[in-house]
């Protein structure tokens, strides 16, 4: 199949389990897929279900669709995504953000776990994504364009919605939760960066650095979905942090600030997301 099959196919499966219509959309990170666990009423999708879909193989990542309501919104989730680093095309690893643009998804967020460039962020802070550098050497538009959800050549100068950000740290203020805002670079991975990289990142102007969102972010603003983007600094990138970097310490600080993020969450659904 190609991609506009395999996700026709997606979708015609999901249906065929729900009729159930999500204005909300999700992909939750590593350690930070429990939000989906709020969800009430939930339909429970594994990816592993789906003709044609990838499969998550990375810990930390559940590996479902979650559809349900929280607040009275629907919303679907991805309780784990797919990298490029797997060996998937970055065509593939943003199919669901196309599948869930069909399934009537408008607003989308998008979290990760990342690397702190900017040293004035301390470990498991939360930052707000006012921008991204893609520096995978690859564009998940590459190739046919799909028309059916967006132009050849999209714009991206807001990629991550000015009045959804704007919004949420005002809220996030009222609420007395620390917000910081940054730009997110994307390397390839599945390595860490070197510490040479990590200089470059932050000569380019980038505050943290990670493995994955730009390719799903991309993919939504060319769909024409409001998105907005959320790192937790789990960890000072390589020749900030002396100690080596390891995927255990991202889980570990994830866990940690669990309960922030959630109510983070709670708030960008409730008062934030229309």
């Amino acid at each position: 199949m190609n991609l506009k099959e395999q996700i026709e196919s997606s979708v015609n499966y999901i249906r065929s389990i729900t009729d159930f219509q999500p204005e909300i959309g999700m992909i939750l990170g590593s350690g930070l897929g429990g939000y989906a666990d709020q969800i009430e009423n939930p339909v429970y999708i594994p990816y592993g279900e789906i003709p044609g879909f990838p499969v998550s193989t990375v810990a930390g990542h559940a590996g479902r669709f979650v559809l349900g309501e929280r607040f009275g919104k629907r919303m679907i989730a991805m309780q784990g995504r797919f990298h490029f680093y797997e060996g998937y095309s970055q065509g593939l690893i943003t199919m669901p953000v196309r599948v869930m643009k069909r399934l009537g998804v408008k607003q989308l967020l998008l979290t990760n776990a990342a690397g702190g460039v900017n040293t004035s962020f301390p470990v498991g802070a939360l930052m707000l994504i006012t921008d991204h550098i893609n520096y995978s050497g690859q564009n998940p538009l590459t190739g046919e364009n799909l028309e059916e959800f967006g132009p050849r050549f999209p714009d991206m100068g807001d990629v991550y919605s000015r009045t959804l950000r704007e919004k949420l740290m005002a809220c996030a203020g009222e609420a007395g939760i620390l917000l910081q805002e940054g730009v997110y670079m994307m390397f390839s991975g599945p390595n860490y960066e070197t510490p040479a990289e990590v200089r470059m990142a932050r000569i380019a102007g980038a505050d943290a650095v990670g493995m994955s969102t730009v390719p799903e972010a991309i993919v939504a603003r060319h769909c024409g979905m409001q998105t907005i983007g959320i790192s937790c600094i789990t960890n000072f990138a390589a020749g900030i942090q002396q100690t080596p970097l390891n995927h255990a310490e991202v889980v570990e600080v994830t866990t940690r600030v669990y309960s922030g993020f959630v109510a983070l969450l709670d708030i960008l659904v409730q008062q934030v997301f229309s």
